[in-house]
């Protein structure tokens, strides 16, 4: 018979019973009790515990109701299934703390901190609205949608109906919801290209074929094709006019639809944002917009215009699911706009961006080449396999982590650095592109 390593709080808000029988299946679970053993009886273990019997035998009739434990009359109580191999205790000598690197990631965006005052008057203005008293709109809050849709007039140039869109939980969210209703097919996505539209396209049991950035898109044999052709993800390279309206054409002649995914294209600061792929046909391209790179990505919210085919198919199955952001997600980002806190964000973001990104073309440019136009809040330069593991060493040592052109390819064969530079303030990317020139200079 095993004794049972348990300790029982008095202070505690769950009953003592709550707590022996919480205690005891976590111990099957971890393996420190394993099936067939013995446990003590519920006077003993009563006694040993200095409880009532009642509160051992509440706890015994629970878990053996649940099948964690089993009676034998003139037996006693087994364990009847066990879970993990049994652990054995071991010192271990204890580990140094390793500080958290400062990711140059391609995702987060600048916030100015002199922005903060609107963003904590968003969240007050939430608590104080008053909730929607079932499941809101399943396109979103109207309000919120008829503010997208003269957001994507006025900077993006496509001009829809508010009931056109449909709010989503970020760029992923809405491929994922997209891809059910779309021309039966393969997926056409860029090699190098955005991991988690891949990861989603095959989640969603559909084949990736993998397309060249910068070679016009073959259409033929596909069902859709995902593009980020106002800024390549992660090249930077921008769609040429002749090639977005050959895929277009391409896109009509074969039934296939495009999913446009404009993830950051109000950071140019070199010349005008490009105009959105979908101001030019909307019945065969699907529009995905984010709010991650302007407001940020933990915010998890953004919006997708679907072609009309797709949009009675996605209404009817969001008024099942209600798969859409949550309401004060959503209540949040309407006052962010409607006060137009993100409109200063962005301007704001841009010039500091625009400042940025030649400070890293002058630590790179001695050692590589630029992979795209400077656009947005990340730089792509292209250098030997050598050079790479030399940056990315002396950046870890300093700190820091900067990812290689190699973590967005499937089957292409690239080598360089993307560099990010939202997320960080100017001291810390100052540190950082010091410490990638001191690798890239070392023979």
């Amino acid at each position: 018979m095993r004794t049972l390593p348990v300790r029982l709080d008095r202070g505690a808000a769950d009953p003592l019973g709550v707590q022996l029988s919480s205690q005891v299946r976590e111990l099957v679970l971890g393996g420190t009790l394993q099936a067939g053993d013995r446990l003590p009886s519920t006077r003993a273990l009563a006694a040993d515990l200095g409880v009532a019997r009642s509160v051992t035998e509440q706890a015994y009739d629970q878990l053996l109701a649940e099948g964690w434990l089993t009676s034998r009359q003139g037996a006693g109580t087994f364990v009847a299934s066990g879970g993990g191999p049994r652990t054995v205790a071991r010192s271990r000598p204890p580990r140094a703390p390793q500080a958290d690197l400062i990711t140059l990631d391609l995702g987060s965006p600048w916030i100015d901190p002199r922005h903060a005052a609107g963003w904590r008057r968003a969240w007050r203005d939430v608590s104080t609205a008053p909730p929607p008293r079932g499941y809101p709109d399943p396109r979103g809050i109207p309000e919120l949608r008829a503010e997208i849709a003269d957001r994507l007039a006025r900077t993006r140039g496509l001009t829809v109906d508010p009931d056109e869109v449909l709010l989503t939980a970020g760029t992923t969210d809405g491929l994922r919801q997209l891809l059910p209703h779309l021309p039966t097919g393969a997926v056409g996505v860029d090699d190098p290209g955005y991991r988690a539209a891949c990861e989603t396209v095959v989640a969603a049991g559909r084949e990736v074929v993998d397309l060249t950035p910068g070679e016009p898109i073959r259409v033929r044999g596909l069902g859709a094709v995902y593009a980020t052709p106002a800024h390549q993800h992660p090249l930077g390279h921008v769609m040429p006019a002749a090639d977005r309206l050959a895929l277009l054409d391409s896109a009509r002649e074969h039934g296939a639809i495009v999913i446009e995914d404009d993830y950051d294209s109000e950071f140019r600061y070199d010349v005008a944002p490009i105009p959105a792929l979908a101001s030019l046909e909307r019945s065969h391209v699907a529009y995905l917009g984010t709010a991650s790179k302007s407001v940020g990505p933990g915010l998890r919210i953004g919006w997708m215009v679907p072609t009309p085919d797709a949009l009675t198919a996605l209404l009817r199955q969001r008024e099942q699911t209600y798969d859409m952001p949550s309401w004060p997600t959503q209540r949040a980002l309407l006052t962010l706009l409607r006060e137009g806190w993100v409109d200063k964000v962005v301007r704001t973001a841009r010039r500091v961006y625009a400042d940025r990104a030649p400070r890293v073309a002058s630590t790179l440019a001695p050692h590589g080449t630029p992979a795209g136009p400077a656009a947005g809040m990340y730089s792509t330069w292209l250098m030997p396999p050598v050079a790479v593991q030399k940056a990315r060493a002396a950046a870890r040592e300093a700190g820091f982590e900067v990812a290689p052109i190699s973590n967005y390819c499937r089957n292409a064969q690239m080598s360089g650095l993307v560099v990010g530079f939202g997320g960080v303030t100017d001291a810390e990317l100052d540190r950082a592109l010091a410490a990638i020139g001191r690798g890239l200079e070392e023979r």
